[in-house]
């Protein structure tokens, strides 16, 4: 019993050390901009790094990715909001970039005192399964 134990034990902590280490190696993206609050985005290639900013009485969602310079590389961000706890996220704005490497984009001022999401889609134009999608925490 204690051997499967360990066995198990020692097969969880190879997957995390696969699954870890490559995105702790990344280093910060060369020329790319900071988000606001000190957090840089890490160049993982195809993976984008999204944020939101105030803007005034409202915010702007952001998003960057980074590629291989001689990709077509899409990024979509979107802000969400959601008026009732349950209810469905609601895109409210939301911008698309496409460029050759890498590529960014920032939605339309949202002013709304509803919970909201940025999330982001980003990778190469041409090849929707390998496209990647991740969100802020809501705010």
């Amino acid at each position: 019993m204690r051997a499967r134990i360990a066995a198990l034990m020692a097969a969880a902590a190879g997957i995390t050390a696969v699954t870890v280490l490559p995105a702790a190696a990344a280093t910060t993206t060369p020329g790319a901009t900071a988000p606001t609050g000190g957090v840089a985005c890490t160049t993982v290639l195809n993976q984008p790094c999204v944020w939101h900013e105030a803007d005034g009485a409202g915010v702007v969602g952001v998003a960057q990715v980074s590629a291989d310079p001689g990709q077509l590389t899409i990024v979509k961000v979107e802000v969400r909001t959601q008026r009732a706890w349950g209810s469905p996220w609601v895109t409210a704005a939301s911008a698309t970039t496409y460029a050759q490497g890498f590529a960014k984009a920032v939605t339309p001022r949202v002013v709304t005192s509803d919970l909201k999401i940025v999330c982001a889609t980003a990778g190469p134009a041409q090849d929707v399964a390998q496209q990647v999608t991740t969100c802020t925490n809501p705010f």
